[in-house]
């Protein structure tokens, strides 16, 4: 019968391949991004995220375990989905908000998995690895937080792709869709920048 401590196990294997994945996918979300702020943001938390990777290797460490990843199913789907953005909309306007979007909800199951390893960690009485979990889960929670504020300050605003009023006045003959900057339409075929899944 299998116990926490299998089932804690089993998620760590999963949050390892997930964070490898990630460690892949973030320099091609930084290079799909045309806002500085966002992709320093990116690279920043590709650093911590590679810190990640260490820090799960020592929590196998405290449990005697040898580091292994199982194909963590959840990542692979929410960074096909970043791709397709990404896809969707390079060159549009709105192609940092999908970004953001798109990193938001890796983070989002990350503080899952991490709240859940943390205090399992503490009932399996592994202090050490409590606190490296607790250490990953607050720099997940930060980088959220960096993205939730250059969301706020830019990136949806951007995204409207609408112009200013004013200016739609002052030149005659142009309607605002005109004046929109970036658009393309969407075709069947979607233009990829290279999988963020691999």
């Amino acid at each position: 019968m299998k116990l926490l401590k299998e089932l804690f196990l089993e998620e760590l294997a999963d949050m390892y391949d997930a964070e490898r994945r990630v460690v892949k996918a973030l320099p091609k979300m930084a290079k799909a991004a045309t806002c500085d702020k966002l992709k320093s943001a990116l690279l920043a938390h590709l650093k911590e995220t590679e810190g990640h990777v260490l820090k799960l290797e020592q929590v196998f460490a405290s449990f005697d375990e040898k580091a292994r990843g199982t194909t963590c199913k959840v990542t692979v789907g929410l960074l096909e989905e970043g791709d397709e953005l990404a896809g969707d909309f390079k060159g549009s306007p709105a192609i940092n908000a999908a970004l953001i979007s798109a990193a938001q909800k890796v983070e989002h199951h990350e503080m899952a998995a991490y709240g859940c390893l943390h205090e399992w960690a503490g009932l399996l009485g592994n202090e050490a690895a409590a606190v490296l979990l607790e250490e990953i889960l607050g720099e997940e929670k930060a980088a959220n937080e960096t993205l939730i504020k250059l969301a706020l300050a830019s990136s949806n605003k951007e995204a409207l792709g609408e112009s200013d009023e004013k200016e739609s006045e002052e030149v005659p003959g142009k309607s605002p869709d005109n004046l929109r900057r970036g658009m393309r339409p969407t075709g069947s075929s979607r233009a990829r920048i290279g999988s963020l899944s691999r």
